[in-house]
């Protein structure tokens, strides 16, 4: 998925009706290092099979935002990560060092990690865009960093690598980067995009898998190809992919949206066959999209707190991740090669305590490869629940009870997923909320056909500052919550629950707060009938 997209083929060109059932490819001997292919399945170092449930991440742009997002998508049910990377040449390289970091950081949270070199994307028709070639010199460069990773890494060896000009060099390109790639002493699960910009509408890829698969001496190649708007009916997905387990060829869709602007991919359809099938995919993408496709984020502003409609599909609905993943078994062994687990952190101390959330700041711990990141826990009873997890020595929790206390357990986790024995634990009291009939809201609806916005205002009619709250409603015809501003905003089923940013967490006495909201009609419109602030009904204005 580039950041601007070419225009894809103008028609869809016609599924060939004969299915090819040529003899199995060959299959050489199992690497045995990591992960490898066996009759047309990918299976692991441990011999496990392996199917990918995971997204993708702009890392390239997004460097900072890394640790998180990982650790974020883990949480909501994750096996394996693709990682955006840079050559260098049309954006800043990621070098060895970078490589190794997010290396780590997917190791640490037990995703298996896909690296991606993206500036191959669309060449032949994208200005700046490099070849395969070039992208395997970067592998080779960087390869300091992915020197026995073979158990958690596998090599996507450039992001769609054509568009739809000359993309009938996609075999002999493809075939080259691989053999050059093995020569220059990879073991690594090699994975090849499909070119037109990784849809493949003229079947190259598809009709020239075997011979690709086969000059491969390792036979250790994976074919992925992204599914937008090219593949918007139920037949045309299955009998793509059909095609490729008849061949016994491995293949994944390393890419997919909900909506795309050459078209409407069948979502469905997609993982219904993924799960049918037992094939991977990994959705576009955790957050940052921008040039006019925004609505690919899956998580709004990288907060996982809000997934959008979108993300919402890909995690939680039928045949998601949350229903299909299975984290890879070199974790479940702990065969990481570190057993030293990292020290405790230091005792957390409370800031910016509200009714509904506080800031919770704590000291380093130390460990001998480094620490990757801090699980925060909360503690009701027996029950423990992640809240989140963090590579900086602080977190921001949310969502919590007025005038309640609660227990957050810290723990230190390294590079090798190893985790502190001991926790450091803080208990906080959250602040009251206000009283019954202390509050009123007004909401501005402005509604188009198909979609809405509104602006909602919170008054303080009390004689207190609320610090911190939290808004509760009910959408009243089907609407579909796409974004908001000056809050946080998240969804279930109608129920709609607004929280503070930074900048609007108090509400002075006799103030007001406002905050926007953007989304899709379902059939109809209108104002909530009801709405209750930190639990206390509101008048409407």
């Amino acid at each position: 998925m580039s950041r601007k997209l070419a225009t894809a083929a103008g028609a869809l060109l016609a599924l060939a009706t004969t299915m090819f059932t040529g003899p199995p490819a060959a299959q050489a001997a199992e690497p045995g290092t990591g992960f490898h292919v066996r009759d047309g399945r990918l299976l692991d170092a441990n011999g496990n099979d392996f199917v990918m449930r995971g997204v993708n991440h702009a890392h390239a742009w997004y460097a900072a935002r890394t640790g998180q997002a990982l650790a974020d998508t883990k949480a909501l049910g994750a096996n394996s990560a693709r990682i955006v990377l840079s050559t260098g040449d049309r954006w800043t390289k990621n070098d060895s060092a970078d490589v190794a970091k997010v290396v780590g950081q997917c190791r640490a949270n037990r995703l298996v990690c896909v690296l991606e070199a993206h500036d191959t994307t669309g060449y032949g028709e994208q200005s700046g865009a490099v070849p395969l070639s070039r992208a395997v010199d970067y592998w080779i460069e960087v390869r300091s960093a992915l020197e026995g990773q073979e158990k958690y890494v596998i090599l996507n060896l450039g992001n769609e690598p054509h568009g739809n000009v000359g993309h009938s060099a996609w075999t002999a390109d493809t075939t080259n980067a691989i053999t050059r790639m093995r020569a220059a002493g990879f073991t690594h699960t090699l994975m090849a995009d499909a070119p037109n910009w990784g849809q493949d509408w003229s079947f190259t890829m598809r009709d020239n898998a075997p011979a690709v698969f086969a000059a491969d001496p390792q036979r250790n190649t994976v074919f992925s190809v992204h599914m937008y708007g090219v593949f918007d009916t139920a037949a045309e997905v299955r009998d793509y992919l059909d095609r490729f387990v008849a061949r016994r060829l491995p293949v994944v869709v390393g890419e997919f949206g909900d909506d795309h602007s050459d078209g409407n991919p069948d979502e469905d359809a997609i993982m219904a066959a993924s799960r049918g099938l037992n094939l991977g995919y990994l959705g576009w993408s955790w957050s940052g999209n921008g040039g006019g496709v925004e609505y690919l984020d899956l998580a709004t502003g990288f907060d996982a707190s809000r997934l959008t409609a979108w993300g919402r599909r890909l995690f939680e609905g039928p045949d998601g991740i949350k229903q299909t993943s299975r984290e890879a078994s070199v974790y479940a062994t702990g065969d990481s090669g570190d057993t030293r687990p990292p020290t405790a952190p230091g005792a957390p101390t409370a800031s910016d305590v509200t009714s509904t959330g506080a800031r919770l700041s704590w000291a380093a711990s130390t460990d001998d490869t480094g620490v990757t990141a801090y699980d925060v826990i909360r503690v009701d009873g027996t029950r423990e629940t992640r809240v989140t997890s963090t590579a900086t020595t602080g977190a921001l929790v949310t969502g919590l009870a007025p005038a309640t206390a609660h227990t957050f357990a810290v723990y230190a986790r390294d590079a090798a997923g190893n985790r502190s024995p001991r926790s450091a634990t803080v208990t906080v009291t959250t602040t009251g909320g206000p009283t019954a009939g202390a509050c009123a809201v007004a909401y501005r609806l402005q509604e188009w056909t198909g979609g809405f916005n509104a602006d909602v205002t919170i008054r303080n009619t009390g004689t207190r500052d609320i610090t911190g709250w939290q808004l509760d409603f009910a959408f009243p015809g089907g609407q579909t919550l796409n974004s908001a501003w000056n809050a946080k905003v998240v969804q279930q089923g109608s129920q709609v629950r607004a929280t503070p940013e930074p900048w609007t967490g108090t509400i002075p006495a006799g103030g007001t707060v406002s905050f926007g909201i953007s989304g899709k009609s379902g059939g109809g419109n209108g104002v909530p009938a009801a709405f209750t602030l930190n639990g206390a009904s509101c008048a409407r204005s």
